[in-house]
This record gives structure tokens, C-alpha cells and sequence, in this order.
């Protein structure tokens, strides 16, 4: 794992966190699933919820202080539509139970998706965005406006 200013964070939301133990195509033991762990880049305090699928073949990065909500899907490639290409989530973002990130798509920082929302377009920082497909609905003025 990558340690720079992006994958770290001063956060004293998870003072003892640790990185998860990832076994490709296993349950870690919050219950979530990296399939091609290989592509995947984990920052600090991350917290990901039970049930996430996250497919990281062709490469996922979460930033530092990132949260995914239970039961959410983040495809690095996809075969219904053939599109392929690394999903990044950037520091303090923020996706919503049952969401789908789509391959190719990045999350601003301190960005937040709602939940149920299908995000298949690239999300900017410091703004709300909700739907199917997601749609940036309001910009936040600060990272703690949320």
C-alpha cells in the first residue's frame, strides 16, 4: 500500500484502525469483497461497509477517510457495457448504501453520494450528488456542511 498525504489522514475518527486482512474473492471480516486485490489501493480509516463488492482488475484507489455505505458495487470493469478503466474515490468522500461506481469514475474529495444511486460519470469535490443516473444536486461550501 501506497503511504502519501492522499492515503493518509490526521482523521481521530478510527484512532486504532488497521488495514483489513484481503484475500481476493474472500470476505473480509467486515463482510466485503475485493475481487483482483492486486488493483486495489486502501488509504487510511477507510471504512467499508458489509456487503460491498469492489472488482479492482483494472484498479480502485480509496483515499484516506473514505466511508462506503453496506452492499455497494464498485466495478473497475464491466460486462454489460464492456467499459474498463481505474475507479478512484478521493479523500473523505462519501457513497451511500447500495450504490454502483461504475469503471472509469472518479469522486471528488469530500464528495457525497446518496444512497441508491447509480454513478457512472465523474463526481467533483465538495458537492452532493444522488440519482440513476447520479446528478451533482447541491455544492457544499465546506467539507463539514455535510
Amino acid at each position: 500500500m501506497k503511504k502519501d498525504n492522499l492515503m493518509t489522514t490526521p482523521d481521530t475518527r478510527f484512532p486504532n484502525w488497521q488495514p483489513p486482512v484481503i484475500e481476493d474473492g474472500k470476505p473480509t471480516k467486515y463482510n466485503w469483497v475485493v475481487q483482483h486485490k492486486a488493483g486495489l489501493q486502501l488509504g487510511d480509516r477507510t471504512d467499508i461497509g458489509a456487503f460491498t463488492y469492489i472488482n479492482a482488475k483494472f484498479g480502485v484507489i480509496i483515499e484516506a477517510g473514505v466511508q462506503i455505505g453496506s452492499h455497494c458495487s464498485i466495478y473497475s470493469v464491466s460486462t454489460i457495457d464492456g467499459k474498463q478503466g481505474p475507479v478512484v474515490l478521493k479523500r473523505n468522500c462519501k457513497v451511500g448504501t447500495h450504490s454502483s461506481v461504475m469503471a472509469g469514475v472518479t469522486i471528488g474529495e469530500n464528495a457525497v453520494i446518496g444512497a441508491h444511486s447509480f454513478v457512472n460519470s465523474d463526481i467533483p469535490a465538495n458537492c452532493v450528488a444522488y440519482g440513476v443516473p447520479a446528478r451533482v444536486m447541491q455544492t457544499l461550501k465546506s467539507k463539514n456542511a455535510v
